[in-house]
């Protein structure tokens, strides 16, 4: 009996110390986990863009007139030298009563004008003539020294100036005379329309895209009437931040998608324009950003439905392999490797987590290309906490 009871008493104690030692070790971290893999990896930047036709022109009025009514609509197929409007001679404006007597008027003034004009022409021949006569005169006594030389001087003088008020009442009366028909032409063709026609017509084979003025009425030169263009001929817009834009080159591959068909589409970068502009952000940030044209290279049977200003999401592929090592982001973190900060992952060994030094290549925000470091099929330890060291017990989830 006393063995016995020492016998149970050892081991009552031997349970509560093992009781003890298992209490206080620290529990397993739980962790998410993610296999090293082999794979196809592209890091492209991805951006909201919107189809354009290429070659837009706008048909303005050539001059000012009474434009008819524009029968064309939107997404009217037009050809090249169609008639597309026309333009006549602006009707003259209707007179009153007082207006009429006025110009009536005016008529009697401008005719009273002519006829004075032409009297002091007249007057003005008769002493141009007159002072010539003088000077000839004065010239013929000079012969015979019956005149001295400032005599013949002075006439002239007489002659040249006679000579050049005589032009000024022959201009005068070429101006009373046009004065008079202007006010002879308001006259007469008040209130009557314009008879000269001209016909504008499209500078492209293609389709209406905006219609400026339906209603007929009176425009001014250069007021812009239609615009039309070659849906057929479509280019890509696409503003993206400036700091994409400079690692975007010419020639770029583009993927469009999200645009409504089935398939995505392909394109090329053609250029990248040189000046910037600022835009707000849904989230009230100021960003400059720069537009990207592109150029489709899928079949036009691919994108036939695709119109001017539609929406499509574009991909600017700046690297892309078929088969190499990959890594999820979620699995990477940074560590003080000496003096020098290095990237790392968790890999999960033996429900251990154990760190290991990675070198990486390309990344595209949601996996990485690993170079050094790891091998196709590890376990990593995906969003470490701060909890999780090297050598760390884990319980994968």
């Amino acid at each position: 009996m006393h063995w016995r009871r020492i016998i149970g008493i050892g081991i009552g104690v031997l349970i509560i110390v093992v009781l003890l030692i298992y209490g206080f070790q620290p529990a397993p971290e739980w962790v998410n986990t993610a296999t090293v893999k082999r794979g196809p990896l592209r890091v492209a930047i991805e951006e909201e863009g919107k189809s354009r036709i290429k070659d837009r022109y706008i048909v303005s009025a050539p001059v000012a007139g009474y434009g008819r009514r524009i029968e064309l609509k939107v997404g009217d197929v037009i050809e090249q030298g169609q008639s597309l409007t026309r333009l006549e001679a602006l009707p003259s404006a209707v007179l009153d009563p007082r207006s009429r007597a006025e110009a009536k008027a005016r008529v009697e003034a401008a005719a009273a004008a002519f006829d004075a004009a032409k009297e002091q022409a007249s007057a003005a021949q008769a002493e141009a003539e007159l002072a010539r006569i003088k000077h000839q005169r004065i010239v013929d006594l000079c012969k015979v020294q019956c005149a001295s030389k400032d005599e013949e001087d002075l006439a002239l003088t007489r002659v040249r100036s006679t000579r050049a008020h005589e032009q000024s009442a022959i201009f005068a009366v070429d101006i009373a005379r046009h004065e008079l028909e202007a006010a002879k032409t308001v006259l007469a063709y008040a209130g009557t329309k314009g008879g000269e026609q001209l016909d504008i017509t499209a500078p492209i084979s293609g389709s209406v895209l905006k219609v400026f003025k339906e209603s007929e009425g009176v425009v001014g030169a250069g007021e812009p009437l239609l615009e039309v263009g070659n849906p057929k001929l479509l280019e890509v817009e696409v503003d993206v931040l400036s700091a994409d834009a400079v690692r975007i080159k010419p020639g770029t591959r583009v993927l469009f998608e999200r645009w409504g068909g089935d398939h995505p589409l392909e394109g090329r970068v053609r250029t990248i324009e040189p000046v910037g502009f600022t835009k707000v952000s849904a989230l009230g940030v100021e960003e400059q950003r720069v537009l990207v044209i592109s150029d489709l290279v899928s079949e036009p049977g691919l994108w036939q439905r695709l119109g001017d200003g539609y929406r499509v999401e574009a991909s600017f592929i700046l690297w892309e392999e078929e088969d190499v090592l990959t890594v999820p982001a979620s699995a990477l973190f940074r560590y003080k490797d000496g003096e020098e900060d290095a990237w790392a992952v968790f890999v999960a060994e033996d429900d251990t987590a154990r760190r290991v030094k990675v070198e990486l290549g390309q990344r595209n925000g949601l996996q990485a290309q690993v170079l050094a470091g790891l091998d196709d099929g590890q376990r990593l330890i995906t969003h470490p906490s701060e909890a999780i060291e090297d050598g760390t017990t884990i319980q994968i989830r």
